[in-house]
């Protein structure tokens, strides 16, 4: 039977209950502002009953407060997730195809691509009217130096894109690993917490909040699952399992450890694209954190990478699924340290010269998925097979290729199908091969007014000394067909004509005399034949084709593309935001906290208190009156 201070010991309960609810409802109220905050409600219970072994059976012992849950779904933070990641990759399209356009804008402000072209176009007009006139050959000259200038600073321009989107990849790796590092701490706190029977509430907001931000900049699959005792698996310790994997699956934390990255810049021998920039950035995982010793390979070209991390790498190496791809037919045997290995290609753009990128300073080629070392390599067709050979570096190969890779594939870098920064330069480097092939095939067939043999007039530097190349090797006929032709990486052909070296022939700069105004050397000195096929070859589609189109029409096609992804980024930007603001919202209803709900619950407990003590003190009289008035 319960003693005659059990009510005193029921009111205290309630006391204690009605006091932890207030004191959780301070803190919702104190935090209501606090970004990740989840809001906190007491979780009360009635207190086991006592038996008392009489006609009313048992007695209510009060109440107990079991817990402080925090109020949270994780059902609404995975689909935040997700859609965060989605956010993340087209904000940094956006982003950097906005800078992208503003480089190719032509209006008012910016003297573009069309400008440049027809004030040159218009100079050769003046050419054609007086063709002895060394002043109008002269300012020709010097527009078309204009339109080289045009060229190599577009190019110069994207390569700082490219340059800065490879610092930006560094500084997202970065900051995976601080959030990794500072996750897996917080788990490790989470279960010291919990497997004392606590709840780690605000630490559990701290850790979703931080996978908010990682969610942002790279994909991520996140698990939580229960530690049960080994000896009886149907029991909970109360500590639990945190898993998050991100790029597609790859374990990145596991509990209170968490796996980081760490980028290593390639080398020159190691690039992918003849226009990329040296040191752009592989990422490795790190196999040792004391030691910093590298694992396997972190694979940036996963297509289930996502997040800002998947935007950045896009448009750093996004080449529009065009890389290097074809099918080994020969191998040779090894010599003084090489070895050769020749595949045929299929691929339109990689049959056409003008279009291919690949590495002039060496690169890494895979055969069946294994990688090898090249130097150099070699086009050739014979009029009607397409086939390259390269020479393999076996000094840096960790072993000779052997026979057994014919018939497998062969490919260069990967394909990634989004027109980042290696596409505008290809289109780039496209356009002034064709464009200089078509202008010198009528110069060099012409004659200078003054009878001399016409001479180049488009051509381009070289990147070791003040020379020129002298273009002698071509692959094409007069109206752009192949024609049977063996091209090396070394050779002075249009393939090492790129946006950054183009340049005008220094001759002609310093002697605008030697520009072939005329077909033949018998005609007088104010035939202009010569400039009429030039005017003409730049709005004929037959003559010289860039992407279907006549070569006057560069900006209106790379225009097109750019203003297209910059677009499509913005609005899938756009849609996922409204759509993660809408997602957090749901999820703000749910765990935000709500100060007029909060201001019921201040008025409720505190009448529950108020009421508590009123019953101490009821009681405290009712033994006053017990104890002291009737002398039990």
């Amino acid at each position: 039977m319960p003693s005659q201070f059990f009510g005193l010991n029921i009111a205290y309960t309630g006391l204690l209950g009605a006091n932890a609810g207030l004191n959780t409802t301070a803190n919702n109220i104190s935090n209501a502002e606090t970004d990740g905050y989840s809001r906190q409600e007491v979780n009360q219970v009635a207190a086991a009953a006592i038996r008392t072994y009489t006609t009313y059976g048992c007695a209510g012992a009060g109440v107990d407060v079991l817990s402080i849950e925090r109020i949270h779904d994780d059902f609404y933070d995975q689909k935040y997730w997700s859609n965060n990641t989605h956010t993340g990759e087209y904000s940094m399209k956006e982003y950097y195809m906005n800078q992208i356009e503003d480089y190719f804008r032509d209006d008012d402000t910016t003297e573009g691509f069309t400008t440049v072209f027809n004030k040159m176009m218009d100079a050769l007009a003046e050419v054609k009217k007086n063709p002895a006139s060394d002043s109008t050959k002269a300012q020709f000259i010097g527009m078309a130096d204009n339109l080289t200038q045009y060229f190599n600073s577009m190019a110069n321009n994207l390569e700082l894109v490219q340059k800065d989107v490879n610092s930006e990849i560094k500084v997202k790796i970065d900051e995976i690993n601080s959030l990794g590092d500072e996750i897996a701490a917080l788990n490790k706190q989470i279960n010291v917490i919990e497997l004392s029977g606590g709840r780690a509430n605000e630490l559990r907001d701290r850790r979703t909040l931080l996978v908010d931000q990682l969610s942002q900049v790279v994909d991520v699959e996140v698990a939580e699952y229960p530690i049960v005792d080994s000896n009886d698996p149907t029991r909970e310790t109360g500590g639990t399992q945190f898993i998050v994997k991100i790029a597609g699956g790859q374990l990145f934390i596991d509990t209170s450890e968490s796996f980081n990255l760490k980028c290593i810049a390639r080398e020159t021998y190691e690039k992918e694209n003849q226009s990329d920039i040296d040191g752009l950035y592989d990422v490795y995982w790190v196999s040792n954190k004391t030691t910093e010793a590298l694992g396997e390979k972190f694979d940036l070209h996963n297509s289930l990478l996502g997040g800002e991390l998947r935007g950045l790498v896009d448009m750093r190496d996004g080449n529009n699924g065009e890389n290097f791809q074809g099918t080994v037919t020969n191998v040779s045997a090894v010599a003084a340290g090489k070895q050769t290995v020749t595949i045929s290609v299929d691929k339109d753009y990689l049959q056409d010269i003008d279009k291919l990128t690949l590495s002039d300073t060496g690169g890494i080629i895979s055969f069946a998925n294994q990688e090898y070392y090249y130097d150099s390599w070699t086009y050739n067709y014979d009029g009607t097979n397409y086939t390259y050979t390269f020479s393999i570096d076996l000094n840096r190969s960790e072993e000779p290729v052997t026979a057994n890779k014919v018939g497998k594939e062969a490919a260069i870098g990967d394909s990634i199908r989004y027109q980042g920064v290696p596409y505008y330069q290809q289109q780039l480097n496209e356009w002034v091969r064709i464009f200089s092939n078509a202008v010198n095939s009528i110069m060099e067939n012409g004659y200078a007014s003054t009878g001399e043999a016409g001479v180049l007039l488009f051509t381009g530097d070289t990147a070791t000394d003040d020379e020129q190349l002298n273009i002698t090797n071509r692959y094409t006929d007069a109206l752009g067909n192949n024609i049977a032709a063996t091209v090396t990486d070394a050779d002075d052909s249009y393939y090492r004509l790129t946006g950054k070296n183009f340049s005008v022939l220094s001759a002609v700069v310093k002697n605008s005399n030697l520009l072939a105004t005329k077909k033949a050397a018998s005609d007088g000195v104010d035939n202009y034949d010569n400039i009429t096929d030039f005017i003409n070859m730049t709005k004929d589609k037959d003559v010289a084709s860039y992407r279907g189109s006549a070569t006057c029409e560069f900006l209106t096609c790379v225009l097109s593309d750019v203003a297209l992804n910059g677009n499509r980024a913005q609005t899938f930007h756009n849609n996922y935001e409204n759509i993660g603001k809408s997602i957090n919202n749901q999820r703000v209803s749910i765990s935000g906290v709500d100060t007029d709900d909060e201001a019921v619950n201040l008025v409720k407990y505190q009448n529950a208190y108020t009421l508590a003590s009123k019953m101490i003190q009821t009681l405290t009289e009712v033994y006053d009156r017990l104890i002291l008035q009737t002398g039990v």
